[in-house]
């Protein structure tokens, strides 16, 4: 260090403080304005991008929150959905039963009508055989009774006599 301060020359250190003076200005006229500059920018970017993430947030949370809006729409319309097919399938249950109900009872009433027709007809065709039957008897026994002048007189006259009192 003393044989610094011992070298010690103002010539030189005038030159060189001048030098230095020089290359500042030039420095400041040439390199300082776009460093700072660019510094500048680069600060304004980044605001920019801070600013682009704080708005993309708030779009993601209103996105969000849009979302979950239409998803409680969606349940919401889905239940209504299942709901009305809940009801159009016990709708159409019921009316599957009553429908059935309807129609057994159709059947039942024409079986008792085809039971009613047939009891009819057997009546209609026993009284027939029974009318028939008491014709053959009544029949035979008349030409049993007519065979014999005697008994054949005998019933004239009660016919007769059945007649008058009437």
């Amino acid at each position: 260090m003393e044989k610094l301060i011992n070298d010690f020359s103002f010539g030189l250190f005038f030159w060189q403080a001048l030098i230095l003076l020089v290359l500042i200005l030039l420095l400041v006229k040439f390199a300082w304005k776009p460093i700072m500059e660019s510094i500048t920018a680069r600060e304004e970017g980044i605001r920019d991008a801070i600013a682009s993430a704080e708005n993309a947030k708030k779009e993601m949370q209103n996105l969000k929150a849009d979302n979950e809006k239409l998803l409680a729409e969606a349940r919401a319309e889905r239940d209504t959905m299942i709901k009305e097919a809940r009801e159009i399938k016990e709708k159409m249950i019921a009316d599957a039963k009553e429908e059935a109900q309807v129609q057994g009872n159709k059947m039942i009433e024409q079986a008792k009508a085809t039971i009613a027709s047939e009891k009819n007809a057997a009546m209609v065709e026993l009284k027939n055989h029974v009318s028939t039957l008491s014709l053959e008897i009544a029949e035979k026994l008349l030409k049993e009774e007519l065979a014999n002048k005697e008994t054949q007189t005998k019933l004239v006259e009660k016919m007769l006599d059945e007649v008058k009192l009437n």
